[in-house]
């Protein structure tokens, strides 16, 4: 029997975890969504709110944002995978 590919009935979208690219995650500071970006694919500079440091062109990472209706392209923060994982025993360094 073929396979149908059709959308789940009733749930909301998940901006992105649904098309595979972002997986959501939910923790007591709320529902988010978590992308991890290979280490090939990191090109820029960015600053991890969790320690403040510089995560350098090709340093593996996660981009991570809000699930709600409010996270937008502007919510979007990048972490090293170690302070994502520990961000509720630490206090971020800035957003």
């Amino acid at each position: 029997m073929p396979r149908r590919n059709r959308p789940e009935r009733g749930g909301r979208p998940d901006l992105g975890a649904s098309t595979g690219w972002a997986r959501s995650e939910s923790a007591t500071d709320g529902e988010w969504l978590v992308r991890t970006v290979p280490g090939a694919q990191a090109t820029k500079d960015y600053r991890c709110p969790g320690c403040d440091h510089e995560i350098r062109p090709g340093t593996p990472h996660l981009v991570v944002w809000p699930a709600d209706d409010t996270g937008g392209v502007a919510d979007r923060r990048h972490w090293h995978k170690p302070c994502w994982d520990a961000r509720s025993r630490r206090r971020p360094g800035r957003w």
